[in-house]
């Protein structure tokens, strides 16, 4: 995170009244000239009294037209801002304010600080429109295609014609789409809780290694039935400070994605370490793999870079696994090489 610089804290140059001093001094001057040259003649005549509402009229003029020009340029820059903020209030992020110095520079002030805020705060804003406005896309193209599904196969299943395995087929069409929208609805609802403002986790200490063997045995029958290898090394007690019901996802997602794209044949294991800082845990396949354009996204929301999967998930999972994982004060990183194969390292803090 880049350092703030420094902020003139004084808005007003001194030299603002000094000048205003030595003008009211030299104003002043003329007027006891004047003074002075009636005095000498002892009267003060029609032409005096002309000539000091005259003068007083131009001190007038010279002292509103200075302090015009002195308030103009402070408050210039509240209107450029006041317009600046209703734009953005209707929905452009695009606006832009020009700090009228070098940051960095002994010049640059509040002002300058204000706009240089408020243009970050304006891409911030921008950027979560934009994501929104994917995510919102994102999910109605993810619940349109189930529904779709349903929606046709249900009008089948309304012929009277259709012959026994047909209906059966067709049944299990809709029962598998029903199942994918209801697996999208409750992820999406899951995700957003994980990342609505104030989430936290309710963490505690765990054994790590007792929930690690307990997802094991609930899955092993799935890598069984593929024919994929499945290699198990995690110790035998190991107390993690974490929330167990997120973490529970994080090893369900981890394994349910080297389940589904290694092939059968192929192998998968997971290797479970810990320091006096840190469990790790590595889940390495022999599968597709990802180019790293595809492991840099592979955390974004909806993203699936291996399009003859799509149809096996929602491109959830590693998102909502990677928020878990963050809640819990853990990291979580990905390594892929196209051909070769993935491995998912992830690491929780133990217990004190």
């Amino acid at each position: 995170m880049n350092a703030r610089p420094t902020v003139k804290e004084r808005r007003y140059s001194p030299w603002v009244f000094v000048w205003t001093f030595l003008i009211l001094c030299v104003l002043a001057g003329g007027q006891a000239l004047i003074l002075a040259e009636y005095a000498r003649i002892d009267k003060l005549p029609l032409p005096f009294i002309l000539g000091m509402t005259g003068y007083w009229v131009i001190v007038a003029a010279v002292m509103s037209a200075v302090t015009y020009r002195q308030i103009r340029r402070r408050v210039k820059p509240m209107e450029e801002f006041a317009e600046a903020s209703r734009q953005v209030a209707a929905g452009d992020f695009s606006v832009w304010l020009e700090p009228r110095h070098l940051e960095g520079s002994r010049q640059w002030d509040s002002i300058d600080q204000m706009y240089a805020d408020f243009n970050t705060m304006v891409e911030e804003l921008g950027s979560v429109e934009m994501l929104k406005d994917d995510f919102v896309s994102n999910v109605s193209h993810e619940i349109k295609t189930p529904l779709s599904i349903i929606q046709s196969y249900a009008a089948l299943l309304e012929r009277p014609d259709l012959s026994e395995e047909q209906r059966i087929e067709y049944a299990h069409t809709v029962v598998v789409a029903s199942k994918r929208l209801s697996t999208l609805v409750s992820n999406v609802l899951r995700l957003s809780r994980m990342e609505a403002a104030g989430a936290h986790a309710q963490v505690d200490d765990y054994d790590l290694a007792r929930q690690l063997a307990d997802v094991v045995l609930g899955m092993g029958d799935l890598f069984d039935a593929k024919g994929i290898e499945f290699d198990v090394d995690i110790e035998d007690r190991v107390l993690v400070h974490a929330d167990a019901g997120m973490m529970e996802i994080v090893w369900s997602n981890v394994l349910s994605n080297a389940l589904k794209f290694t092939p059968s044949g192929g192998r998968v294991s997971l290797t479970q370490t810990s320091d006096e800082r840190s469990a790790t845990v590595t889940v390495d396949d022999t599968g597709c793999g990802m180019t790293a354009s595809e492991a840099m996204h592979a955390f974004d929301k909806f993203y699936q870079g291996d399009t003859s999967h799509a149809s096996e998930g929602n491109g959830l999972g590693l998102a909502m696994t990677k928020r878990a994982v963050e809640l819990c004060g853990g990291d979580i990183a990905i390594a892929s090489e196209p051909g070769r194969g993935t491995t998912v390292t992830v690491r929780v803090p133990v217990a004190r």
